[in-house]
């Protein structure tokens, strides 16, 4: 390769490079969203029917992280929390905002409510240390 060529290639390599560690930087440094479900379950049976594998599959559409599920819920201190609890991450508040607000969940919430009671909020992950 002549030299006037391999000085821009390089120069031009190191900017890539550099990109990409800025890009990977800042997805670190962004916290993720955690978002807590209790559900007291009225009608197990039809809750797991009718419910469960449309709002797992819309969950899982939407590209969140299930973390943990479950009825093994042991309280430690204060109010008990409900039977069921699930814990889901999700990359930012706009994209677990954008599954809650989507027609799909909606559609299937109004299924969920008739079988078990809902208590969910999100809380914002601590940065990368």
């Amino acid at each position: 390769m002549k030299p006037q060529y391999s000085v821009p290639l390089a120069l031009l390599a190191g900017v890539g490079i550099a990109a990409v560690a800025v890009q990977t930087l800042h997805a670190q440094a962004t916290p993720p969203i955690y978002y807590i479900a209790e559900v007291e379950v009225t009608n197990l049976e039809a809750y797991t029917k009718e419910y469960a594998p449309k709002a797992q599959a819309i969950i899982r559409a939407a590209g969140d992280k299930v973390l943990a599920a479950g009825q093994k819920v042991t309280p430690l201190e204060g109010a008990p929390p409900a039977p069921r609890v699930a814990v889901l991450q999700w990359e930012s508040m706009d994209k677990l905002m954008a599954w809650r607000n989507s027609k799909e969940f909606k559609e299937a919430r109004e299924i969920g409510v008739k079988y078990a009671k809902f208590r969910n909020f999100a809380i914002e992950g601590l940065p990368p240390q």
